[in-house]
């Protein structure tokens, strides 16, 4: 059973949407697997705190969990899941689940009326006839036996994943795992179709439906096909130019840093995006951010007397 998921970021439960966000970058800043390569419990717990920020950063979700109506795993709570008899249950992926419910007969693979009553006024064949009781059924047409539900699964999927389309493996409710290949272009809500691994049925099996939930990243943010990253230097790197190491989604390069280089300008790794529907990757924008270290004597004796005399602000009517 996993963890309250408020427990998880160190929260209250009426905390807000800037508060969970807040907790949840400290959290992964601390507890990323980049930082933590030689702790493998840090990497669990980094897991832990990513599904707890999914869960909570979604209004609809959060709802459902504050009535009790899921668990911390996105699971329904009650025995059938809710709204309907479950056609499966339990977890269903690595950092995911979720529940598939007929949601009463008919839907899109569920019960056939007429195939269900068939048999209990004779049916199977022909229905209807002289006298029969199937004729207001199918007048006369043959049925096919119903297949099987099809069953609902939920697979969180890591940003840097997504962009490289690293396999991801999933485990279905008849316990077999298998590995899937991310398509071109994904996105968050994406879905997947599996023939033949949902329900057993009368006439075959019913699909195996995939929803990818793509995952927030501590340092990456998607930006359309792109990723966009906030990079810190230091003063000297700003003023004199350097190579430094800046993350990308399949791994540090070397990024040359202007000399005389501002915070906020914005520099462009090419292809080191999302990978788009043709297999083109956007791009990675790195912004610069000049971090001042705090309490440096050195520093401030070095630069004691002097004086910028630009008016930077002038643009601005300053």
């Amino acid at each position: 059973m996993a963890t309250d998921p408020y427990t998880t970021l160190g929260i209250a439960r009426g905390a807000s949407e800037k508060d969970i966000k807040s907790a949840y970058r400290k959290l992964a800043k601390e507890l990323h697997p980049d930082r933590n390569k030689d702790n493998p419990k840090a990497a669990e717990r980094f897991s832990d705190v990513t599904r707890a920020y999914d869960l909570l950063s979604d209004k609809e979700k959060r709802a459902q969990f504050d009535r009790g109506e899921i668990d911390a795993e996105g699971n329904p709570t009650m025995p059938f899941g809710a709204g309907g008899f479950g056609a499966g249950g339990g977890h269903r992926s690595g950092m995911g689940g979720g529940a598939a419910g007929f949601g009463g007969f008919g839907g899109n693979d569920g019960i056939d009326l007429e195939d269900l009553f068939g048999g209990i006024f004779g049916g199977g064949g022909q229905r209807g006839g002289p006298g029969g009781m199937g004729g207001g059924f199918a007048g006369g047409r043959s049925r096919s036996a119903p297949r099987g539900a099809n069953v609902n699964y939920r697979l969180s999927v890591s940003l840097t994943d997504a962009a490289e389309l690293a396999n991801q493996r999933i485990t279905l409710s008849d316990g077999k795992t298998i590995d899937l290949k991310l398509p071109k272009g994904v996105e968050d809500g994406t879905q997947m179709r599996l023939s033949g691994k949902g329900e057993p049925g009368p006439g075959g099996a019913g699909d195996a439906i995939i929803t990818i939930s793509i995952g927030h990243h501590p340092y990456f943010e998607r930006d359309g096909d792109d990723l966009r990253l906030d990079l810190p230097i230091t003063l000297d790197e700003a003023l004199n130019g350097a190579k430094v190491r800046a993350p990308t989604a399949s791994g540090a390069v070397m990024l040359t840093v202007p000399a005389g280089s501002t915070s906020g300008k914005t520099l462009r790794l090419k292809g080191k995006g999302m990978t788009r529907k043709d297999g083109t990757r956007g791009d990675e924008l790195i912004r610069l951010e000049i971090t001042l270290p705090e309490g440096d004597e050195d520093l401030a004796r070095r630069l004691e007397g002097w004086k910028d005399s630009r008016n930077v602000r002038e643009r601005m009517g300053g």
